[in-house]
């Protein structure tokens, strides 16, 4: 299957070793979700195909803005609560036609402990031209002794713009787990539809081995959130600029922005110590992109 195929680095296949549990690639260790959108005749984005394997699952689409009645807003849901090791998810989403959508998950990607194997996440997601796509997850939270690789495809066509955003956060800081997980591989990689490079970002966090605390990692910071914005060439260097001159600056937020290779796109790096906090910034993001590429509104709707 192609969802084990794809390569593990060897930091994260060390931990795979042969400890009697449930195998990998058994019922319930593999997670599979395949979903397609396209615009209808009533210029109404659907779902025109879906496919999925617990404990992946996709709500219904929903239709929440008043300023823009065609676009489809989907939650993605697992009954599992977490992701256990040995787990194997891969999530394909495809854009076609026009479609426009809002994309998110129930809740926090939560990383249980481990004593043998590791976990592996695959996203893929695909926009042909004209397409338009904000995907916004939850944080990501680490648990004690975890082990997590995530690698995430964009395939995004040159006149089609994605917004998406991760979040890792220090891990259950409640039960004073801070930093306290054996490693967090988060891998990017942007082509267009040529399968022409735009971007590849790797962030590898071991942080049982490393100071994350000094100058130049995360310093004062605990959490660092990561967006990435990858629309049409010509408007990448003025979207930058109105991004840059209109993200409110805190005393417990730091904010970078960067043009990516070949002004292919956008990247923001958003440090600090509140998941909130963070989650505002993303929102903001969201909110003048969706002005600027489709003249709209965007409203932060509830998950309760």
């Amino acid at each position: 299957m192609k969802i084990i195929s794809e390569q593990i680095p060897e930091e994260i296949e060390k931990y795979n070793l042969k400890i009697k549990q449930l195998e990998v690639g058994k019922s319930g260790k593999v997670g599979i979700l395949d979903i397609e959108l396209k615009e209808n005749k009533e210029l109404k984005t659907v779902i025109t195909k879906q496919y999925s394997q617990v404990p992946l699952q996709i709500q219904r689409a929903i239709y929440p803005e008043n300023s823009l009645p065609g676009m489809a807003y989907l939650y993605i849901i697992s009954p599992s609560g977490g992701i256990l090791q040995g787990d194997r998810y891969r999530t394909d989403i495809t854009l076609k036609n026009n479609a426009i959508s809002h994309i998110t998950t129930q809740g926090a990607t939560r990383i249980y402990s481990m004593n043998s194997n590791s976990a592996s996440q695959i996203v893929n997601i695909t926009l042909d031209e004209n397409c338009y796509l904000e995907y916004i997850p939850d944080q990501i939270i680490p648990y004690q002794n975890s082990r997590y690789y995530q690698k995430v495809n964009l395939n995004i066509h040159d006149d089609a713009t994605v917004i998406y955003s991760e979040i890792l956060t220090p891990g259950r800081v409640a039960m004073k787990e801070i930093f306290d997980y054996d490693i967090c591989y988060l891998r990017t990689y942007c082509k267009n539809q040529n399968n022409k490079f735009r971007c590849l970002e790797n962030m590898k966090i071991e942080p049982k081995s490393q100071n994350l605390k000094t100058e130049g990692i995360l310093g004062k910071f605990d959490i660092v959130g990561t967006v990435y914005i990858l629309t049409k060439k010509e408007d990448v260097i003025k979207l930058e600029s109105k991004i840059s001159n209109n993200l409110e600056q805190f005393n417990d937020i730091s904010i970078g922005t960067s043009i990516l290779p070949n002004d292919s796109g956008i990247i923001v790096k958003i440090l600090g110590n509140n998941t909130e906090n963070i989650f505002e910034i993303i929102y903001k993001l969201v909110k003048i992109m969706r002005k600027e590429i489709l003249g709209a509104e965007f409203t932060k709707i509830r998950k309760n």
